[in-house]
């Protein structure tokens, strides 16, 4: 018999501020009671929301328990930019790319599961407020992201890839803003409510053989001949489970001192009054990520109160997957400056939320889709990239656990594992100096 005693449970430091703006979520329906079902998925974010469709398209006669330890949209999918990015976004580069034939293949899967998004938000009748394929803008602030920007565009095109080179007038008329000196615009990432998309795909989801429970966080799960999960309240059985738990994998026991548990972190203003919009300009949507990797993302969305600007930059390693407050305040203050630089006409433009999200990566930049024990499989270690990896990785690993096949699948089952990290307190120190050094290079683009 398998035993497995989980050994901590998700925290995610600050509001999920996307689901605070929507309205009210019904109340929740917690595990309380013993069931049985032909699939288990641990988790309910992008990964293990795809996991349930995709197992519901193949197997739809099958019933399926979907538990997640949270509110639906209150982990890090409520705290996510956004951004559901087709080409290579490869945050340890420097301008994203990598080997050639690596990131065409990259780019149809990612492909692949933006359009299976797409998909789902076409039949659960989302808005273009909630999913937008509106393409999205890497800004540059500073030479050295112009050339970053200019080397990627000459990546892309030796990809056979459209972009367009945006000059310092064409970002102010997008952005208002005199910030950037230049930007590059790429069609093919669309643009999300990270938190509405969730809990629509959830509702969506839902019927008499799809049951999402929340705040049902899985304790234990043990093995003698069906997997049974163990909740606070209630327990399901299952011949065959799919974690989605990212970096929590390792709370699970698997892939020990092989996963990077890193935090970024993100700030957003209260409702810009009609007179600040007037003199901030430009338009009313769009999303900037930053020509270095390690700068700013900054998003503007439009709410019913009012349209509001997203910060989004600082990264740190945190193995332990917590951040206490004081970091949320530390940080704030460098959000507060990219803020500042960014839009001088907006002086007085307070943060109504800050927040901090988990991220898990992997040293050789590799997911995790693989059968960790009989019947169990994992939808894990989405590298930074929770939207397109996610989605991703849930739909994969429902076709590895039901035997289906197609070459992005055996891409998957081909990967190396994530390589081993040194010594916890050598990769702590480690990781930490290369980020703060990456933070510096990035200068004016952070």
């Amino acid at each position: 018999m398998s035993r497995i005693e989980v050994s901590k449970l998700p925290i995610d430091p600050g509001p999920a501020a996307w689901n605070d703006l929507l309205e009210p979520a019904a109340a929740s329906q917690s595990l309380d009671a013993e069931l049985t079902a032909d699939w288990l998925v641990i988790g309910a974010g992008f990964a293990g929301l795809a996991a349930a469709r995709r197992l519901s398209q193949l197997c739809p006669s099958d019933r399926i328990v979907v538990l997640e330890a949270r509110r639906v949209a209150q982990g890090p999918a409520g705290r996510n930019s956004g951004f559901m990015i087709d080409l290579p976004h490869d945050l340890s580069s420097t301008d994203y790319g990598g080997a050639l034939a690596q990131d065409k293949t990259l780019t149809a899967d990612n492909r692949h599961a933006i359009a299976f998004a797409a998909d789902m938000a076409r039949d659960f009748g989302m808005s273009a407020s909630v999913f937008s394929k509106s393409g999205k803008v890497n800004g540059a602030a500073t030479a050295k992201g112009d050339a970053h920007n200019r080397d990627y565009a000459a990546h892309l095109a030796a990809m056979g890839e459209a972009s367009e080179m945006l000059d310092g007038a064409g970002m102010e008329a997008l952005t208002g803003t005199t910030y950037y000196r230049s930007g590059l615009y790429t069609a093919g990432t669309a643009m999300i409510q990270p938190a509405a998309y969730v809990r629509a795909v959830a509702k969506g989801l839902s019927s008499n053989r799809v049951q999402i429970f929340e705040n049902s966080p899985v304790t234990s799960l043990s093995n003698n001949g069906t997997w049974t999960a163990q909740t606070p309240a209630g327990r399901v059985q299952a011949p065959k489970v799919i974690l989605a738990v990212n970096g929590h994998l390792n709370s699970f026991g698997f892939l020990k001192n092989q996963l990077m548990h890193v935090f970024t972190y993100a700030s957003m203003t209260r409702p810009l009054t009609t007179s600040e919009m007037v003199r901030l300009g430009g338009d009313s949507v769009w999303g900037i990520t930053p020509a270095d990797p390690m700068g700013t993302t900054v998003r503007r969305i439009t709410t019913a109160e009012g349209d509001r600007i997203v910060i989004r930059n600082r990264f740190t390693f945190d193995p332990s997957m917590e951040v206490d407050q004081r970091r949320i305040t530390c940080v704030a203050r460098d959000h507060d400056r990219a803020f500042a630089a960014r839009f001088p006409m907006l002086t007085g433009v307070e943060m109504q939320y800050r927040w901090g999200g988990r991220l898990c990566l992997s040293r050789n930049n590799v997911s995790v889709v693989r059968e960790l024990e009989n019947g169990l499989f994992s939808a894990c270690c989405q590298n930074g990239l929770g939207t397109t990896r996610g989605t991703l990785s849930g739909m994969l690993a429902a076709e590895l656990a039901t035997g289906t096949n197609s070459e992005r699948l055996d891409r998957a089952r081909a990967a190396p594992q994530p390589s081993k990290l040194p010594p916890q307190f050598i990769t702590k120190t480690g990781a930490t100096a290369v980020l703060k050094w990456q933070e510096m290079k990035a200068g004016a683009e952070l």
